[in-house]
C-alpha cells in the first residue's frame, strides 16, 4: 500500500523541529529560505544534511555555488521565518534590509541568530522532488543562549525549560 503525500504531510506535522534560514550566494545573486529539513550527520568530519526542493531559487544557488549558510532562529524570530518562507509579501530579494555577514564560503549569514553554520557541499543526492545536500561545516558559532524557534503541527512553539 502506497502512502499518499497528504497522509505523509499530516503525520509529519507531529514531528517537532527547530527552524533555520538557509542562504546561498552565487556571484551577485543571493537568496534564502526557511528550512527545517536539516540535521547533523557526523562530528568527524563535521557534516550536516539539508533537503531542498529542486524547483526553488535557493536550490539553484546551492547547486551552482556548492555552499550555503544555516542561521538558527531564536523563539522571537517567527516573523523572520515567515518572511523567508514567503508567507508574508513575496519580495525578489528576501535579504534586502537585513544585516548579514559572511564567514568562509561567502554565503550570507543573518547577524541576528542563535547560531550559524557555514557549509561546503560535498555530496548531492536526488530524492523524489528534492535534493539531499551533504555539506562539510567549515565555520560555526553559537551566538546566543536564547531559546530556539520550534515548529510543530503548523505553528511555532516555545520550549518550556
Amino acid at each position: 500500500m502506497a502512502i499518499d503525500s497528504e497522509t505523509l504531510r499530516a503525520v509529519m506535522r507531529h514531528w517537532t523541529t527547530g527552524v533555520t534560514i538557509l542562504t546561498a550566494r552565487d556571484g551577485a545573486h543571493a537568496h534564502g529560505m526557511t528550512v527545517n529539513s536539516f540535521t547533523s550527520v557526523s562530528l568527524e568530519p563535521p557534516l550536516v544534511l539539508v533537503s531542498l526542493e529542486r524547483n526553488t531559487r535557493t536550490h539553484a544557488l546551492v547547486e551552482h555555488s556548492r555552499a550555503f549558510a544555516i542561521s538558527i532562529l531564536g523563539e522571537h524570530q517567527s516573523a523572520l521565518s515567515d518572511h523567508f518562507a514567503g508567507r508574508l509579501t513575496e519580495t525578489t530579494d528576501r535579504l534586502d534590509g537585513l544585516s548579514t555577514h559572511t564567514a568562509l564560503t561567502g554565503a550570507p549569514i543573518l547577524r541576528d541568530n542563535i547560531g550559524y553554520l557555514d557549509c561546503r557541499v560535498v555530496a548531492a543526492h536526488p530524492a523524489g522532488t528534492h535534493t539531499l545536500f551533504i555539506a562539510e561545516v567549515v565555520a560555526a558559532q553559537s551566538a546566543s543562549e536564547a531559546p530556539p524557534l520550534i515548529y510543530f503541527n503548523r505553528g511555532y512553539r516555545s520550549l518550556a525549560l
